[in-house]
């Protein structure tokens, strides 16, 4: 049989593909260094809640940093924005990942705090929409994903930055169906992608005294783009003589990962997207799930704070939204703190996490009315923090 027009067709989309990928290659080239978030006169927060029972856990982390951030919030140097219209059914009406306004209140802020949104899969009653976390990596160039894991008891601190614009993910819904017996994905990678993320992790580390950076990827097997970012983060850590640097591939790291004669080795790992993905959300069990477990997406001009989890419409549906567990969230506006500089309040409150999800467990949330409400939970968390101080 002759393909000739089916390749044809198949070179045309992916000759698209690589001038898209090309044209983000330049507008890296021409980016600039992070913002400083000690010289802005005020430092806008936005608090986008989401779908499902994102907006009952975003609610109760955004009471839990005002408190926090009290005496910045009276002068003027913190400022708190809600952004609503992330939903799933706003998104559907307009047929888009981001509504363009919410999109472009959310570029008015300097850091976001956002609670889950829906993702529609096959079967699900919604149409195919991109998914809003994707695209908002996209839109604010959102980088590094970053998701610490602390077990102090088992001597477990763990730091993973996960590529977040590249790898497997980057052109994840622009596959091509050569024939209808053969389908082909695209993995992209970038010099500059790849430098930045794992310049990232290494400047982590740098300073806040961590020792080791392990790099994760398969480049025995996929040696052109994981081979580059294995070779990227080899002559990076030329430039880090302090900080060792060893690499592993990413099925024996989920193995060591469970093996506690090795585990407690790992420091800092930075790694691709897709290996990223599932490595973070095996390291969130130990934590006691993907629900105790936050996540920075960081870019040079943005940054964005959230849960790991979904966003449980059934939970809603069954009216047990205020008894979801805000936790996640919360720890992703720890880590929010620690961002913009206010690292003595995000200890505080990463303590206090510990306290109360870990050491003491005063109370318990179930997902239902055999535990406390979130509001109850955050409640808890500021009296133990009060206690700290």
């Amino acid at each position: 049989m002759d393909y000739t027009a089916q390749i044809e067709a198949a070179k045309e989309h992916f000759g698209k593909l690589l001038a898209d990928q090309l044209k983000r290659v330049e507008e890296m080239k021409a980016q600039g260094g992070f913002v400083d978030y000690s010289k802005l006169d005020t430092i806008k927060i936005g608090v986008c809640g989401g779908d499902g029972i994102g907006p009952a856990i975003t609610k109760q982390a955004q009471r839990i940093l005002e408190y926090l951030l009290a005496d910045e919030v009276k002068t003027g140097k913190v400022e708190f924005r809600v952004i609503d219209g992330l939903t799933i059914e706003r998104r559907v009406a307009e047929n888009a990942a981001i509504p363009a306004d919410v999109l472009e209140e959310l570029k008015q802020c300097d850091v976001i705090l956002k609670g889950p949104t829906t993702t529609p899969r096959k079967g699900d009653p919604w149409p195919n929409v991109e998914s809003a976390n994707v695209a908002m990596r996209k839109a604010l160039d959102l980088f590094a994903n970053v998701r610490p894991v602390r077990i102090p008891e088992q001597g477990i601190d763990w730091t993973f930055y996960r590529e977040n614009t590249e790898g497997a993910y980057a052109i994840g819904s622009k596959g091509c169906h050569v024939t209808e017996d053969l389908g082909v994905d695209f993995t992209v990678v970038t010099s500059q992608g790849c430098d930045r993320i794992i310049r990232a992790a290494f400047e982590f580390a740098k300073a806040n005294g961590k020792t080791r950076v392990t790099a994760v990827t398969k480049a025995n097997i996929i040696k052109t783009t994981d081979g580059k970012f294995l070779d990227t983060f080899r002559e990076i850590a030329k430039d880090y003589p302090d900080i060792t640097a060893d690499d592993w591939y990413i099925d024996i790291m989920t193995a060591k990962l469970i093996d506690e004669n090795r585990r407690r080795d790992f420091q800092v790992v930075v790694l691709p997207n897709l290996y990223g993905d599932i490595i973070t959300d095996e390291a969130a069990e130990f934590q006691g799930g993907v629900g105790t477990a936050g996540s920075a997406n960081i870019g040079k001009k943005y940054a964005m704070f959230e849960a790991i989890h979904g966003s449980a419409p059934r939970m809603v549906n069954e009216g047990r939204d205020k008894y979801a567990d805000p936790c996640s969230v919360i720890r992703a506006g720890a880590m929010l703190l620690a961002h913009i500089g206010y690292n003595k309040e995000a200890d505080l409150l990463y303590k206090a996490l510990d306290i109360c999800t870990i050491t003491e467990k005063k109370y318990v949330i179930t997902g239902r009315d055999t535990g406390v409400t979130g509001e109850k939970f955050a409640d808890y968390i500021m009296e133990t923090i009060a206690g700290l101080k």
